[in-house]
Order: structure tokens, then C-alpha cells, then sequence
């Protein structure tokens, strides 16, 4: 990250198998299929310096701690295994939110909204139609979603995602995808697969994506004979992802009796 502009407060280390173990509750399949896959996700707590703020159109001069937390993970690969990456990116979902929730009350304990704002990244493993891409869009997935393979995952997921719903689990982050099909038909690109597996999502509530790194040219990978990657010309069969984006503050700004209006 760039140290002109923020500084860092925490980091954080979320290793999917640990927290399968701990929360297994005496299942076979969290114990058999999803405990021995050993992703990760890495986590770091940001807060803004005023170089942050240069290009704001009003005065941000008083918004000098505005946090963000970046997150990037890396779920399981097989799909035979679908049920295991849902289950991994709602422990991972929750284990964001107990660190929003600390991080919130740090920053401004008497808030109401959350003053952190998080942003999610990495390889996901996952198709745009697939269960963990619908519970991390829309915020929700059923508790019988064909991901789940019909395995008895109920319970512990209920306790692992602390959503009381009998059907249902939750999260309430409230983000979108950066990226969508029309602009990037593909972000990995093998001689056997070419698809969508990563992505980067933003809360859609107070940050506007202003710029996209677009794909490469079809007609360069035709003339190239780019056929799959890694290739000599490309080192990697996952093509990078970059997203600009303008951040609305959280926290509250000094405006001398005038009210911004809203956008």
C-alpha cells in the first residue's frame, strides 16, 4: 500500500482449516472435506492520512482516520469440492466481521453506522453463478443451495455465521463486484479453462468504481496463438485486476454549518 497515504494498524491472519477445526461441532464432512484444505485469507487494517484526501472535491481536511480494511484470499480450487469454498468464504465473512467490529469500536465507538470500510479481493475459485459469489453479492444464501451437496453443514454453518434465520445465512457487508462478465469475459486463462474466478468487491454504499484495467485484446492472444497461459509472453494464468475507485467518508467531516448533499 502506499505509506504517503495510509498507515497500518493491524494485520490479520485467517487460516480456514483452524477455523474448520474449531468449529466442527463433531461433523464428519467440516473434519473430512473442509478441515484439510489449508487456504488462507490475509487481512490488513489501513487508516488514511491526509494525502488520502488531495483530490477530495470538498473539505476532508478533518477526515485523517478514515480505516478501510483490505482483505484478499485464496479459496480452494477443486470443484468437486464447491461446498467446501462456500463454507470457507463464510468463515471467512464472519471472521471479517468480528474485526470490523473491533475495529469500529476503536475508531468510533458510539457510531452508527460502521466507520471501517472493507474491501474484499483475490482468487475465489468460483464462477460468477456459483454459491459463494450470490452470498457475497446479494448477502445471502440459502441453507439448501445445491452447493452444499446436501451434506448436514446446517447447524454448524447457523453458529459459524451467527444468523438466526432458519433457512438462510447472512452477512451484511453489502458489496458488489468490481468486474463483470461483459467487461472481463475471463480472468484466468488455461489451455483447459478460461473463466471468471477473481474478483474484487467494494461497498457499493460509499465507494464508485472510476476506472477498470480491461482484459487483453482477443485478436493479440489470436495473433499470438495464446492458446493458455502461463505462456512466454503472459507469466501467469490469472490476469490481473485493478479497480479505481472514489471513497466517501464514513466518519464524520467538520463543514462549518453547510451540508454537503448526498449522492
Amino acid at each position: 500500500f502506499r505509506t504517503a497515504k495510509f498507515t497500518l494498524i493491524k494485520e490479520h491472519l485467517v487460516e480456514f482449516n483452524q477455523l474448520a477445526m474449531a468449529n466442527s461441532e463433531g461433523s464428519d464432512d467440516m473434519l473430512n472435506r473442509v478441515m484439510p484444505k489449508d487456504n488462507i485469507g490475509l487481512a490488513a487494517l489501513l487508516k488514511t492520512k491526509e494525502a488520502a484526501w488531495e483530490n477530495c472535491p470538498r473539505d476532508c481536511s478533518q477526515v485523517t482516520e478514515q480505516a478501510i480494511l483490505v482483505c484478499t484470499a485464496h479459496i480452494h480450487w477443486d470443484p468437486e469440492f464447491c461446498d467446501v469454498k462456500l463454507i470457507q468464504v463464510m468463515m471467512l465473512s464472519h471472521a471479517l466481521k468480528g474485526v470490523l467490529e473491533e475495529a469500529s469500536h476503536h475508531f468510533r465507538p458510539n457510531a452508527g453506522v460502521n466507520p471501517v470500510q472493507l474491501l474484499l479481493c483475490g482468487d475465489f475459485n468460483s464462477l460468477p453463478d456459483s454459491g459463494v459469489i450470490e452470498f457475497l453479492t446479494s448477502g445471502r444464501v440459502l441453507s439448501d443451495h445445491q452447493d452444499f451437496k446436501d451434506l448436514p453443514y446446517k447447524s454448524v454453518l447457523q453458529k459459524i455465521s451467527g444468523c438466526d434465520k432458519p433457512n438462510e445465512f447472512t452477512h451484511s457487508f453489502k458489496l458488489a463486484s468490481a468486474y463483470t462478465e461483459d467487461i472481463m469475459p475471463y480472468t484466468n486463462y488455461t489451455f483447459h479453462f478460461k473463466g471468471i474466478i477473481d474478483y474484487i468487491f467494494y461497498p457499493k454504499q460509499t465507494m464508485t468504481p472510476l476506472g477498470l484495467l480491461g482484459p487483453l485484446a482477443s485478436d493479440w492472444l489470436k495473433e499470438n496463438k495464446v492458446i493458455g497461459c502461463p505462456h512466454p509472453h503472459i507469466p501467469s494464468d490469472h490476469f490481473p485486476l485493478l479497480v479505481e475507485l472514489e471513497m466517501t467518508p464514513t466518519v464524520s467531516v467538520q463543514t462549518n454549518g453547510i451540508v454537503p448533499p448526498r449522492r
